[in-house]
């Protein structure tokens, strides 16, 4: 019998926690608490990626709606 309060994360997601370590980790780099904060923030990739890691999470990499 499977515990009820187990989690299964689904690839997007264990990219999404991937992504926000990534994304925490360069904030206490750069000495900001946001990413809107640093002076790297319209052009800088790592943001873009985490963007598109929570859109993908979100959608399930399918076009279109959200599964929530």
């Amino acid at each position: 019998m499977q515990n009820t309060t187990e989690q299964k994360f689904d690839k997007f997601e264990l990219y999404l926690d991937e992504m926000v370590l990534k994304i925490r980790e360069c904030q206490k780099k750069s000495i900001v608490h946001s990413c809107s904060n640093c002076e790297q923030y319209l052009n800088c990739i790592l943001r873009t990626d985490y963007v598109k890691a929570v859109y993908n999470s979100m959608s399930k990499g399918e076009t279109g709606g959200f599964e929530f």
